[in-house]
């Protein structure tokens, strides 16, 4: 039997999608906190596999050629592992470049944008000095919804975003699940709300959910962990 993954993780919606994977893939893994409060996505040694200091990250000792691998970035583990398992990735070229669409207009549009939201209506107008800012807070709540309406639009006639169960739904549920405290009314995207109520009760889905959730709003309390999270000078 193969060593499990070294899975280098924090329960946010980006850490979500591959312990989510991971565990509908039936894969075994070793968890690395990453404490991203405290500044561990800094530490050297962590640097080395995931250089944009972003976490998750991840290293498989049984990579391509029976050597390891390591890998940053969420959307390109969730691809390697589809890869490697041969599962939720489509078996055709035209089921993966569909997979693919949906998994880059995660990555480049509803993380960044929803990302921003949880920012700029959470997190700013609670520090110190506060930062409440309504031009900010209207242009990423206004975004994040229309990317769920695009999102509601295409769940119209179909269970899940491209066609089958894959990895793309596994890379947007994390971020659409939070869409309450991005201030949007899940009952103007009623497709996309049934949808993720199907993706939720997954067994799957629930287990990943529930890696370390009980650190899940640490940061949130802690005004040291909030300047090294927003790129201000954390107090000695």
């Amino acid at each position: 039997m193969p060593d499990p993954i070294e899975l280098h993780y924090w329960p946010t919606p980006n850490g979500w999608k591959i312990t989510i994977a991971l565990a509908e893939m039936g894969l075994d893994y070793n968890l690395n906190l990453v404490n991203i409060g405290a500044g561990d996505q800094f530490e050297p040694s962590f640097l080395q596999i995931a250089p944009n200091n972003r976490m998750p990250a991840i290293v498989d000792p049984d990579g391509p050629g029976g050597e390891p691998i390591s890998i940053f970035e969420s959307g390109a583990i969730l691809q390697y592992l589809g890869r490697k398992t041969g599962k939720f990735y489509g078996s055709t070229e035209r089921e993966k470049v569909e997979i693919e669409q949906w998994l880059m207009w995660q990555m480049g549009g509803l993380g960044p944008m929803a990302g921003q939201a949880h920012h700029f209506l959470k997190y700013a107008p609670a520090m110190n000095p506060p930062n409440d800012l309504p031009y900010a807070k209207d242009r990423y709540r206004n975004e994040t919804g229309r990317l769920y309406r695009v999102l509601n639009n295409r769940l119209a006639d179909r269970d899940f975003v491209a066609g089958e169960y894959s990895i793309a739904d596994m890379a947007i549920w994390p971020w659409a699940s939070l869409w309450e405290g991005q201030q949007q009314d899940i009952d103007k995207f009623p497709n996309m709300k049934v949808w993720i109520e199907r993706v939720g009760n997954r067994p799957a889905v629930q287990v990943g959910r529930a890696v370390a959730s009980e650190l899940r709003n640490a940061p949130q309390k802690d005004k040291n962990a909030q300047k090294i999270l927003f790129g201000q000078k954390a107090d000695d």
